[in-house]
């Protein structure tokens, strides 16, 4: 077991009723999330749809599975009978596949829509236009198996921590500006921004939900 108990114990404290909590998974065996399940642990987070699909199979049935990498269309599939929450969706085709698997497996399912807030280029993302079209289109359409929670991004991998802040603050705008708005599947509730590295500034600037792996479970285990 390599869970980092001490981080586990400080990070929870410090989010005591400001923030959910998602475990990052990815690349770590089972065992560690057993671990971490075991000390009441319920929100896991993970990359790839085939290692959930792994995971979930052999892992308690009350765990809350959030799906947080970037999600294809014909894998959805495979987590829409157990996914609890799908982060980074980033088109309307993508939350049209969710809801038709969503309602053959008679479910609602709970989608983060990604905004692009980091100088990067590789981050996946919506920008505030394309936002705000997507919000249109889903208000016009009837998708009544999927609901859009929430936002959530990613800020620029930097050391600048006023860059960050600015990019998180930006993200937290945003969310207030579309969170006047509310539909049957359209409800935000949720602003998940913050990772390991970035998470304590992140809470400042109104994140409700983080991301963290690395600081629990050490660095991730890829193959060679």
């Amino acid at each position: 077991m390599s869970i980092n108990l001490e981080n586990y114990t400080a990070i929870k404290e410090e989010l005591h009723g400001k923030a959910t909590l998602v475990a990052v998974s990815k690349t770590k065996p089972a065992e560690d999330i057993q671990a971490l399940y075991d000390l009441g642990q319920r929100d896991f987070g993970e990359n790839y749809v085939q290692e959930l699909a792994e995971k979930e199979a052999v892992l308690p049935k009350d765990i809350h599975w959030h799906f947080i990498g970037h999600l294809q269309s014909n894998k959805v599939k495979y987590i829409a009978p157990f996914v609890h929450l799908i982060h980074g969706v980033d088109s309307f085709n993508l939350l049209k596949e969710i809801n038709k698997q969503a309602l053959k497996n008679n479910r609602m399912i709970d989608c983060l829509l990604q905004v692009h807030i980091a100088k990067e280029e590789t981050k996946f993302g919506l920008d505030e236009k394309e936002l705000n079209e997507l919000v249109q289109m889903l208000a016009k359409s009837e998708l009544n198996n999927i609901r859009v929670t929430g936002l959530m991004g990613m800020a620029s991998f930097s050391d600048d921590t006023e860059l960050v802040s600015n990019e998180f603050r930006q993200l937290k705008n945003i969310f207030e500006q579309h969170a006047q708005y509310s539909t049957f599947n359209f409800q935000l509730s949720t602003l998940s921004m913050g990772m390991s590295g970035d998470y304590k500034i992140a809470l400042e600037e109104g994140s409700n939900m983080v991301r963290i792996g690395s600081l629990l479970f050490g660095e991730r285990n890829y193959p060679q």
